[in-house]
């Protein structure tokens, strides 16, 4: 029996993890990394080193595999045209994955569709960027009201990276020295983040996880908390309904992750999108009946999708960063004698301060307890909590 083989272009962390949820299924996979130290090439077998902006490497790497996915957005639009011009399955393809590379497309799709954005615009230079700020101040305001303003590179960026919080027009030179598009994005006053994830297959098939809060320290995601809390339930389902539509509208096929603002107005607002298994829905691995990663799997391959619904009726997931304390083996023992229910996930990197090296899932009928223990397993092994 010849089983299909998917191609994964990145080699990080969510390729580690996807492949991992392959391996039951017994699909094989291929992967293009920049490294042989990569969180993926570390376990894949397969693994050709090669640089995913080169189209003559991608072609190469693509020769064997059944279908092409990723576990980022940063393989340029015109190579992915060019290997499904090759007949390679890209999925998710080029006219959906662009919304997630380019925020300006991006948001001109969404308004164009009817999804709640924050106020935008694309901006040219700093005092345009007033002006933005402007424009949602009220009517009488002085000169220099409406700030703060957020600024984003459209390409690139993540975990705060790419990102700027804008007071004034002062603070507003540095996001253009790179040259790049920026845009303006009024600051949101919410009451928290919440994501809505979806997987949706080639056949039109998708299936949505409860809504999470997502919880930020420093621009990077520290915890997430499944299903989230006290969220109305008329917005839980609306922040479903939401990542479906966008999923179907935008062609996307495999995970996608829709991060929201859940407004002081009782709204919602679309803030980023990405097509690819997300920080958001690694709870899935312990916590749900099916994990988005294999979800995601079997969602590129067009094989039926698997029951979303959560296991337990909480699920934690703690970030593990790097800090101080590069020794998270020898933190093992206390962890997984203290909590014997805490799943531990590392993805093999080097310990460097700030940088996401695994992250910690618990679940159970008590959140109190499930928040104090994932938040004491995350900080003991990074090392800020000592007992």
């Amino acid at each position: 029996m010849t089983f299909p083989v998917v191609g994964m272009v990145g080699g990080g962390q969510l390729a580690r993890m996807t492949h991992e949820a392959g391996i039951p299924l017994g699909i094989k996979f291929k992967l293009l990394s920049d490294t042989p130290q990569d969180s993926a090439a570390q376990v894949v077998s397969d693994v050709v080193i090669g640089d995913h902006r080169d189209l003559d490497t991608l072609r190469d790497f693509a020769r064997g595999c059944d279908v092409i996915t990723f576990d980022h957005e940063h393989v340029p639009t015109e190579h992915l045209r060019a290997l499904e011009a090759d007949g390679i399955p890209v999925r998710p393809g080029p006219d959906a994955l662009v919304h997630a590379q380019d925020k300006g497309v991006m948001r001109a799709k969404l308004m164009e569709i009817g999804v709640p954005c924050p106020r935008h615009r694309i901006v040219r230079d700093p005092a345009d960027v007033a002006a933005f700020a402007a424009e949602g101040a009220p009517e009488g305001s002085p000169e220099g009201a409406g700030f703060p303003v957020i600024l984003k590179t459209v390409r690139g960026g993540y975990d705060g990276k790419g990102v700027w919080f804008v007071r004034s027009l002062a603070d507003a030179e540095e996001p253009f020295k790179a040259g790049v598009p920026v845009l303006a994005e009024e600051k949101v006053d919410f009451v928290r983040e919440l994501a809505a994830n979806v997987v949706r297959s080639p056949h039109d098939q998708a299936v949505a996880y409860p809504v999470v809060e997502s919880q930020q320290v420093d621009g990077v995601c520290d915890t997430v908390i499944a299903p989230a809390p006290d969220l109305d339930e008329r917005l839980a389902v609306e922040a479903q309904e939401l990542a479906l539509r966008v999923a179907k509208e935008l062609g996307v096929v495999g995970h996608l992750a829709v991060e929201l603002f859940e407004t002081r107005d009782g709204r919602i607002l679309v803030n980023e999108l990405a097509m690819r298994p997300h920080n958001s829905g690694h709870w899935t691995q312990d916590g749900a009946v099916t994990s988005q990663f294999a979800n995601h799997v079997r969602a590129v391959l067009d094989l039926p999708l698997g029951d979303p619904r959560p296991r337990a009726r909480w699920t934690v997931m703690g970030n593990v960063l790097g800090g101080d304390y590069p020794d998270m083996y020898a933190a093992y023992l206390h962890c997984m004698a203290r909590d014997p229910q805490l799943k531990i996930h590392m993805y093999g990197k080097d310990v460097k301060p700030g940088r996401k090296v695994g992250h910690v899932n618990t679940y159970g009928d008590d959140l109190d307890d499930v928040l104090e223990r994932a938040r004491h397993a995350a900080g003991y092994l990074r090392g800020t909590i000592t007992e």
